[in-house]
């Protein structure tokens, strides 16, 4: 197991617990409460008015019979004597302690015999009731005991108006009956609601969740794994979206691992060979300068610069190769000639116009810039050697390709620009052009050398930046804090003994 899979272990148990550990009462749990407690919520919102108007029309239904009764009647003939027996009957049938008829002729009462004075405890009349009042009476109806009713003012009776005197307890009754049966019935209702939707969300949502909280939890125990990428289901919600943005991310992260492994590994074997590099070069430099004593004038002529690319390959032993520890050494600014360094660049790069692409300074003679000599040169030479990677394998109408190299200064910062008349860099590369291993000077390119540089002009306090590109060419701008020829010189500003004074350990 990787060195990130391990770390990222810790992660990865905790989210087995949490995954393990919230099956019980997890999200299907929380839904299934939910729904239960918002359908009971809905049944009781309905059922407060639904009691108001089961009271209402039980109360219409006695007064409707009343009515009913009275106008069927022959109501002079229950004022005869005897005929209390068939008095009571009727009211007993009615449900009612008293019953008043008006009718244009006048009012009659009927009244259940051996019944003193009635105190009525409510009057009841349908044309004069509001919403809140029935709400208001018929709680009231439920928790109230022994009390009398007088319902009256139906205006379904016509000319015969009918007043009757009710007990409570039987509409309360009625009531309670009511109410328990909603209640049961609206817990039904909740139960196999729930169940439904309880059902239907663990499906839909749920189980994909679940399944992507395994997915993440495989991939932090072990992201280099392949088969530990989310592999989408295909759907087209939310989730059918999350989980291919899931999938993307997770390939994106098992990527840059395996970048950062590489490095390391890069880091690694640069760090074993640069001891036997070393040797060899230390070897080298003994023959170039036994060389340097011989009289020939060729000989003299060429084993300065012999003496002084060996020296720069020291270096690059030393800090280009082993890229990880770029950062490792401030840079050490003095003032530089930079037409010299950048005709030194431009030569090692290549760019002697035998044949191929030329160098062309527009570099005024003793322009002097502050910074590190050798990390400058480092910087241009890995620019120029990426613009000539990049033009060679095209051809141009007129003749031939040419990197230019230009400098001004802008309030205090030295402005260098390369520009070549390459093909231009690709849409796709743009984006991570100064990251490591992505190439962007040509085949057989390392993808090192735009990061290189990104490192060490930052490590300047300056800035590099793609100017433009396209098919007529490619220009870089490198920005560097210069306060100018004022600056102190803290060493030699000649390239070659500034490089070679740099060396000695």
């Amino acid at each position: 197991m990787s060195d990130s899979a391990m770390a990222n272990r810790p992660d990865g148990d905790r989210a087995d617990r949490a995954a393990r550990t919230g099956v019980g009462f997890g999200l299907s749990g929380k839904l299934l409460v939910l729904t239960i407690l918002f359908v009971l919520l809905a049944e009781v919102l309905i059922f407060v008015p639904s009691l108001a108007n089961f009271r209402r029309s039980w109360l219409a239904d006695r007064a409707s019979a009343a009515s009913l009764v009275a106008s069927a009647l022959d109501l002079p003939s229950l004022d005869a004597p005897g005929e209390d027996l068939m008095r009571a009957e009727l009211l007993e049938r009615l449900g009612a302690l008293e019953l008043a008829v008006m009718t244009p002729q006048g009012r009659r009462m009927i009244e259940a015999p051996q019944i003193g004075p009635l105190r009525v405890d409510i009057d009841i009349a349908f044309d004069n009731e509001t919403a809140f009042g029935l709400i208001r009476e018929a709680f009231r109806s439920l928790f109230a005991e022994g009390r009398l009713l007088r319902i009256h003012g139906m205006p379904e009776a016509g000319d015969v108006q009918v007043e009757i005197v009710i007990r409570e307890a039987p509409l309360r009754e009625a009531m309670w009956t009511y109410a328990r049966n909603i209640g049961l019935l609206s817990i039904a209702i909740s139960l196999i609601t729930a169940v439904l939707v309880y059902v239907s969300l663990n499906w839909l949502f749920v189980r994909p969740m679940r399944r992507l909280d395994a997915a993440m939890a495989r991939f932090a125990r072990a992201p280099e794994e392949a088969s530990n990428i989310v592999r989408p289901s295909g759907r087209r919600d939310e989730l059918g979206r999350a989980e291919r943005q899931l999938s993307d991310m997770q390939a994106e992260i098992r990527a840059m691992l395996g970048e950062r492994r590489r490095l390391a590994e890069l880091g690694l074997a640069v760090s074993k060979i640069n001891h036997d590099l070393r040797n060899l070069l230390a070897s080298a430099q003994l023959l170039s300068d036994r060389l340097a004593s011989v009289p020939d004038p060729t000989v003299q002529r060429l084993a300065p610069r012999m003496i002084h690319a060996i020296d720069r390959a020291v270096s690059f032993c030393e800090a280009t190769l082993g890229y990880g520890r770029i950062g490792t050494r401030e840079p050490e600014r003095r003032l530089v000639d930079l037409k010299r360094l950048a005709e030194d660049a431009g030569e090692f790069a290549g760019l002697a116009g035998e044949g191929g692409p030329v160098l062309r300074l527009s570099v005024a003679p003793g322009t002097m810039i502050h910074a590190d000599p050798d990390q400058l040169f480092r910087v241009l030479l890995n620019l120029l050697r990426n613009a000539r990677q990049a033009m060679e394998p095209t051809d141009r109408p007129d003749g031939g390709h040419a990197v230019e190299i230009a400098h001004a200064r802008e309030d205090g910062t030295a402005v260098i620009t390369i520009s070549d008349t390459g093909p231009g860099i690709p849409e796709a590369l743009r984006a991570r052009l100064f990251e490591p291993f992505h190439a962007a000077g040509g085949k057989g390119s390392a993808g090192l050398g735009l990061a290189i540089a990104a490192d060490l002009v930052r490590a300047h306090g300056g800035a590099i930046a793609l100017a433009a590109t396209g098919p007529e060419g490619t220009r870089f701008e490198i920005r560097l804090p210069d306060p100018g020829r004022a600056a102190s010189v803290t060493g030699p500003t000649d390239p070659l003994s500034a490089t070679l004074s740099g060396q000695e350990e």
